[in-house]
């Protein structure tokens, strides 16, 4: 399992230290009296692409191990070596210090502006905005390979024959069997040719020439049409990334309100 796995985590874990096992962290490895406590390789894990995630975790318990104990001995063989001391490896971890820095405070700021409570009062604001109102549409349709089949349908419902048993009987779409029902839909579900079309219709109406799309002509049915809100669970990612974006502005504005900033364009432009 280690040579199938072990080469495709190279460089995921190489930033995972280790630390002295607490006594709910039991120790897995013992490299030169240092302890590898389990925590090392539940960070090593978390750091692995999704793709390796999907695998079973305890197959990639021991492939992870021998990957977190090669990078303590090579991390011990740098410093012997008086890497840790070279000017441009300093630089890059200082670079590193400040990204994980970084990503921790602002992990931290988007948890705290975030939390379900504030999701919710802002999910209460959103709805109660007209323009958070969206139209939906109740549908049948009958699917026609071409365009002299769907003015056949369209002649027999000016006759008087029943959509939805026209449905049943002529349509090639998979609703054909439900007499067409498209159940309530929104315009952007739909196709744009279909949905130009159908949510011109006043309810009760179908359309009177045939409606042409990459699936073929159709003939469509405005059942009715009403007006709702998003749920929250629909609106919730957004608002998730409106409210982080948000606490993130304010932070970062604060911040720069309480900086001396002096920008040396001379040096900007010097190649």
């Amino acid at each position: 399992m280690r040579r199938a796995v072990v080469p495709l985590l190279s460089g995921c874990v190489l930033l995972v230290g280790l630390s002295a096992a607490a006594a709910e962290d039991p120790v897995v490895a013992v490299v030169d009296g240092v302890p590898v406590p389990k925590s090392a390789l539940e960070r090593a894990y978390e750091a692995l692409p999704e793709q390796y995630r999907q695998l079973p975790k305890e197959a990639l318990m021991r492939p992870l191990l021998e990957r977190v104990i090669e990078d303590e001995l090579l991390r011990r063989e740098a410093e012997r070596r008086g890497l840790d001391r070279d000017p441009a490896v300093v630089a890059e971890i200082e670079q590193a210090r400040a990204r994980v820095l970084r990503n921790a405070l602002l992990a931290r700021i988007i948890e705290q502006a975030t939390d379900e409570e504030t999701l919710r009062r802002r999910y209460e604001e959103r709805v109660r905005d007209p323009a958070a109102k969206v139209v939906e549409a109740r549908l049948r349709h009958v699917l026609l390979a071409d365009e002299a089949s769907a003015r056949e349908v369209i002649a027999e419902l000016d006759r008087g024959a029943d959509f939805a048993e026209l449905a049943r009987r002529r349509s090639t779409g998979p609703s054909g069997p439900k007499g067409g029902d498209l159940g309530w839909v929104r315009r952007e579900q739909l196709v744009p040719e279909f949905a130009a079309a159908a949510f011109a219709l006043e309810p009760g109406r179908y359309t009177r020439e045939p409606v042409k799309s990459r699936f073929g002509w159709h003939v469509i049915l405005m059942e009715d049409r009403r007006e709702t809100v998003p749920t929250f669970e629909e609106l919730e990612g957004e608002l998730r990334q409106e409210l982080a974006r948000e606490a993130i502005e304010a932070e970062l504005e604060r911040l720069r309100a309480a900086a001396r900033i002096e920008i040396r364009e001379e040096a900007l432009a010097a190649p």
